[in-house]
C-alpha cells in the first residue's frame, strides 16, 4: 500500500513575520515618501504604488517558489551564478547612474539592481558547491576552491556598491564556516579579508573620504544626511512624534525613503516602535536558524543559513549606518526601504527558505 503524500507544512511563523514586515514596510514607506512623491512627481502615492507592485509580484513568486522542492533548483544554480556575473559586468558598461552610483540596468521601462539577484544566486550556488565538497571541507585547499568563485562577483559588485559586496562576502563566509569542521583556518581568511578591504578602500579616494565624514560629519558638507538622520532619531524620544508626523522627511533628510528610513521610523514611532521592528527581524532570523538546524539535508540547512546571514548582515549594516556607528555605505533596510528589486528578490529568497521548511518532518 502506498504511503499518502506528505502534506506541505510551511513554517507559518516565518510566513506571518515576513507578511507583517511587508505590510508595516508599505505603511512606513508611504508615511516617509508621500512628501517627496508630491514634490518630485506631483503624486503622494508614487513610491507606494511602485513598491506595492513589486511587493505583489514578490509575494506571488514567494508562494510559488515555496511549493517547489528546493532540490529542483540545483541544476540551475550554476546558470544563476553565471547570470549574476554577466549582469554585474553589464552594469559597469551600460548601467544607469543615480545619485552618483551606477547600480541599475534598464530593460525598457523596467529598471532593476543586478546586485539584489546576485545575493540570492550566490546563496543557492554556494549551498550546492559546499554540499558537493562537504567531505573535504576540513582542508584549506577546499575552502579556497569554494571561496574563489565568490570573488569575481564581490569585485564586480564592489566596484559600484561596496555594502552589497560586503553582504555577499559575508554570506559566503558564513556558509563555509557552517560546513567546515575546522575553525582555526578562518583566522587566515579573516586576516586576508581585512587586507583586501584595506586595499579596496585605498583604491578610491572617496572611500577614504567617507571614513573622515563618519568621524566628523559636522565638518563636511556630505555629512549633512548623517546629521539630519541623527536629529530625526534624537527627536523621536521614547514614543515618537506619531505616524506621519516626521519633520525631517519634509525635505531636510535627503531621500528619506531609501537607506535612512530607519531614522524616520525612530522619529515617528520612537524607541518603542523601532524596537518592535528590530524584534520582528530577530524573530525572522531565529526562524531561519530553526529551519537550518532541522532541515532534511545539508543543502536545505545551507540555504536557510545563507538567508539568515543575508538578513542579519543587512539589518545590522543599515541600522549601524543610520546611527553613524559605521561609515555611510548606502544599504537598504530589508522589506521597508524603497526598492522594488530588493523586496522582489527578498521575497523569492523567503520562498526558497519556506520550501526547505516544507520537507522538515
Amino acid at each position: 500500500m502506498e504511503r499518502p503524500e506528505k502534506k506541505k507544512r510551511y513554517d507559518y511563523t516565518l510566513l506571518i513575520v515576513v507578511l507583517l514586515l511587508v505590510i508595516i514596510g508599505l505603511v512606513l514607506l508611504y508615511s516617509t515618501s508621500a512628501y517627496n512623491g508630491r514634490v518630485k512627481f506631483h503624486d503622494s502615492f508614487y513610491y507606494l504604488r511602485r513598491q506595492g507592485f513589486a511587493t505583489a509580484l514578490g509575494i506571488a513568486g514567494m508562494l510559488i517558489v515555496a511549493q517547489i522542492d528546493y532540490h529542483k533548483w540545483v541544476p540551475l544554480a550554476a546558470l544563476g551564478y553565471l547570470t549574476a556575473i554577466l549582469l554585474s559586468v553589464a552594469v559597469i558598461f551600460i548601467g544607469d547612474e543615480y545619485n552618483g552610483s551606477k547600480r541599475w540596468l534598464s530593460l525598457g521601462p523596467i529598471s532593476f539592481q543586478p546586485s539584489e539577484f546576485a545575493k540570492v544566486a550566490i546563496i543557492l550556488f554556494l549551498a550546492c558547491l559546499v554540499t558537493k565538497n562537504v567531505k573535504q571541507m576540513g582542508k584549506f585547499g577546499t575552502l579556497v576552491k569554494v571561496m574563489v568563485p565568490v570573488l569575481p562577483i564581490v569585485a564586480l559588485v564592489g566596484a559600484s556598491n561596496l555594502s552589497t559586496a560586503i553582504i555577499i562576502l559575508g554570506i559566503a563566509v558564513v556558509l563555509i564556516f557552517v560546513a567546515s569542521p575546522k575553525y582555526a583556518q578562518f583566522i587566515w581568511m579573516g586576516a586576508a579579508g581585512v587586507g583586501f578591504m584595506g586595499i579596496f578602500l585605498a583604491l578610491e579616494s572617496y572611500r577614504l573620504e567617507r571614513l573622515a565624514i563618519w568621524r566628523n560629519p559636522e565638518k563636511f558638507e556630505k555629512g549633512y544626511q548623517t546629521l539630519q538622520g541623527l536629529y530625526a532619531i534624537g527627536s523621536g524620544g521614547l514614543f515618537g512624534r506619531g505616524l506621519g508626523e516626521s519633520v525631517q522627511k519634509l525635505g531636510f533628510l535627503p531621500e528619506a525613503q531609501n537607506d535612512m528610513i530607519f531614522s524616520i521610523i525612530c522619529e515617528e514611532l520612537g524607541l518603542v516602535g523601532a524596537s518592535l521592528i528590530i524584534l520582528l527581524f530577530l524573530i525572522l532570523i531565529w526562524r531561519f536558524f530553526v529551519i537550518a538546524t532541522h532541515a532534511k539535508d545539508l543543502l536545505g540547512a545551507l540555504i536557510a543559513a545563507g538567508a539568515m546571514a543575508h538578513m542579519m548582515i543587512q539589518v545590522i549594516l543599515n541600522i549601524a549606518v543610520v546611527t553613524n556607528s559605521i561609515p555611510n555605505t548606502g544599504i537598504t533596510l530589508p522589506f521597508i526601504s524603497y526598492g522594488g528589486t530588493s523586496v522582489l528578490f527578498l521575497l523569492l529568497e523567503m520562498g526558497l527558505v519556506l520550501s526547505v521548511s516544507n520537507l522538515i518532518e
